[in-house]
């Protein structure tokens, strides 16, 4: 198979720096990795793939001009505008060569399932993934893009794959994305997403970390947050989390609040993609992670913290 190295490209060779190439989260992940960060396999179709399809769907260059005209307060013009360029990025099929790169670096995954992950059965099944939105725009100094692209998880097959990256490229112009650019005034010229597509974990418990207080900034702790199951329950308000506070100078948990976890987002064995469910009742009042867990992941969060000099989440 012909590879298109520009186009998509494996995380082990991305970096901090390649933020242009290869959008924000990218870029993150690539320099994590690179640092000796346990970070799941992947790749990343790069700004590139996005600007040649989008050149090949619009040659003139007029939807970044038209999106750049509207007023931010006119949220119909918005919703009109936006929904028209979604619907054809999403029916648009994807230019060979950005397909071809996308196939290939994928099946290179497919021998390096999660643990715990289904097998990946017939070659063109391939390995579950996630495909998460990479936007150059994202979490700049002045502005955080967070949650406003898509992700897509339990994401399985070189037709599904190469599906969700448009979905993803899509999720560029969704309402609330294209609000929020407006609103900010930040310019559309220049604006790519790259995408990320990483091995899927299936993991016991997930949540988020941060090496300072996300409440009053106190650098002196870091905070941790989990519940069962997927992290998606947790980032979209689903569930109520467990939370640890970890003392910088003692190293000891200083405070835990055990949380009533009701719901857990799983994959979705039938039908593809997550569902949520309810949590077995023998697990919602206990804690989702043992003291030596929250420890590893202080310990992780620090390395972090001390690669970059600032603190992280």
């Amino acid at each position: 198979m012909v590879t298109f190295p520009h186009l998509a490209r494996p995380l082990t060779s991305v970096r901090g720096s390649d933020r242009p190439a290869v959008g924000g989260k990218a870029a993150t992940l690539g320099e994590l990795t690179a640092a000796g960060i346990p970070v799941p396999p992947g790749f990343v179709v790069t700004t590139a793939a996005f600007d040649h399809a989008l050149r090949v769907l619009d040659p003139e260059g007029a939807i970044p001009r038209q999106i750049g005209q509207l007023p931010a307060a006119d949220e119909a013009a918005i919703a009109e505008v936006s929904g028209q360029v979604r619907e054809r990025i999403l029916a648009t099929p994807l230019p060979a060569e950005v397909r071809s790169a996308i196939t290939g670096c994928y099946r290179a995954l497919a021998n390096r399932p999660a643990a715990g992950a289904p097998a990946a059965g017939a070659p063109a099944a391939g390995a579950p993934v996630a495909v998460r939105s990479s936007a150059t725009s994202e979490d700049s100094e002045s502005a955080s893009f967070a949650g406003l692209q898509d992700t897509y998880l339990w994401v399985q097959g070189e037709d599904a794959v190469a599906a969700h990256v448009r979905h993803c490229w899509a999720s560029l112009y969704s309402l609330e994305s294209v609000t929020y650019r407006r609103h900010q005034d930040v310019p559309e010229h220049g604006l790519a997403m790259g995408v990320v597509v990483q091995v899927m974990d299936d993991p016991r418990c997930a949540g988020v970390l941060v090496t300072r207080s996300p409440v009053t900034g106190d650098t002196s702790v870091i905070v941790v947050e989990a519940s069962w199951g997927l992290g998606s329950a947790l980032v979209s308000g689903d569930v109520t989390p467990d939370s640890y506070v970890v003392s910088k100078v003692t190293g000891e948990i200083v405070k835990r609040t055990v949380a009533s976890k009701l719901r857990h987002h799983q994959r979705d064995a039938a039908g593809g993609g997550v569902c949520l469910r309810d949590v077995p009742p023998k697990l919602r009042d206990v804690p989702c992670l043992a003291d030596a867990e929250i420890y590893a992941l202080a310990e992780l969060g620090r390395r972090v913290s001390e690669h970059y000099g600032i603190p992280q989440d």
